[in-house]
């Protein structure tokens, strides 16, 4: 199985993308794991939230494949321990699936059409993060999920 996190926009913080890199780079130890990156849109001062929440979700269902199993990071989603987490993730890959696509969506969330299209909602908190820094707070949680399911030394209870 592959999981990829699909975000929309870049990362403008060195510091930010250093760490994103590492975690990534670990990440590959244990899965296969893609970072994909939409870019933002352009001239969006015209737009309303929704016109430009319906344009990021074309662009998000152009980069989705028919058989991809997409889950909203959400604030209003389920929210798991890092245990309930990897036993959630590991339920994944014992269903066959190919790819597990987890969303950030822009800064006015979701289209109705990436809604109806989600089979989930995970929250990695209540509070609001900015969509940078929850592509680093993501990426850790699944690196932090595989090594529970592999019984090493990192997660501490």
């Amino acid at each position: 199985m592959t999981i990829k996190l699909l975000a929309i926009g870049k990362t403008d913080s060195k510091e930010l993308q250093k760490l994103i890199s590492i975690y990534h780079q670990r990440l590959n130890h244990y899965i296969k794991f893609e970072l994909e990156i939409i870019p933002d849109l352009k001239k969006t001062k015209s737009l309303s939230e929704e016109q430009q929440k319906t344009k990021e979700g074309d662009l998000i269902l152009k980069s989705l494949s028919s058989t991809d199993v997409l889950i909203l990071l959400d604030e209003n989603g389920k929210q798991h321990s890092s245990i309930e987490f990897s036993n959630y993730l590991q339920k994944k890959m014992n269903s066959g699936l190919k790819q597990l696509v987890f969303l950030i969506g822009g800064p006015y969330g979701f289209s109705e059409e990436i809604h109806k299209k989600a089979l989930g909602k995970v929250s990695l908190s209540k509070m609001t993060f900015s969509h940078q820094m929850v592509r680093l707070f993501f990426i850790k949680q699944l690196y932090r999920a595989f090594t529970i399911l592999r019984n090493e030394p990192y997660h501490h209870q």
